[in-house]
């Protein structure tokens, strides 16, 4: 039975769970993308939300409570100092979570987690950087026609 269940245990018992979470709370912090599976993806969203959120107020205190959390100085160093600079106006939603498709060996749904600020490739307006390298599948000339100049004819002669 599954009552009361209010997050994914992984298939794991309650030591081993954490202990993922940090080490993979840490890696993110750490290298800002990180590729593991959806389900770990989606619980560790769930876990290094809130302190990333914690880190916007940089006291002995929230840097105590994450600590606790995360049991790593270098990444809570990274965290409070780097991380926290860039998504100190974001009001939420740190983390995205992209699906890259299945595992060769298991089939098992694979997702790459980063964190939002910290991707070059995304422009503040959209994808626009990712799209003006796309082609069109109609046919015709474009645009491409327009700018060239008109080629001259025999009629003259």
């Amino acid at each position: 039975m599954r009552h009361g269940k209010k997050f994914n245990h992984l298939k794991r018992k309650k030591g081993h769970r954490k202990a993922l979470l940090k080490s993979l709370a840490g890696a993110l912090i750490t290298h800002k993308r990180i590729t593991t599976t959806l389900a770990k993806a989606k619980a560790l969203r769930v876990f290094v939300e809130p302190l990333i959120t914690k880190s916007k107020t940089n006291t002995t205190h929230s840097r105590r409570v994450v600590f606790s959390r995360l049991m790593n100085k270098e990444v809570v160093k990274e965290l409070f100092d780097v991380v926290a600079d860039k998504i100190a106006d974001r009001p939420g939603g740190y983390v995205r979570i992209i699906r890259t498709g299945a595992r060769k060996s298991d089939s098992a749904e694979m997702a790459m987690i980063e964190l939002v600020d910290f991707n070059t490739d995304y422009v503040s307006g959209g994808k626009t950087a990712a799209k003006s390298g796309k082609r069109s599948r109609r046919g015709g000339k474009g645009k491409s026609s327009a700018n060239t100049p008109p080629v001259a004819s025999n009629e003259e002669e």
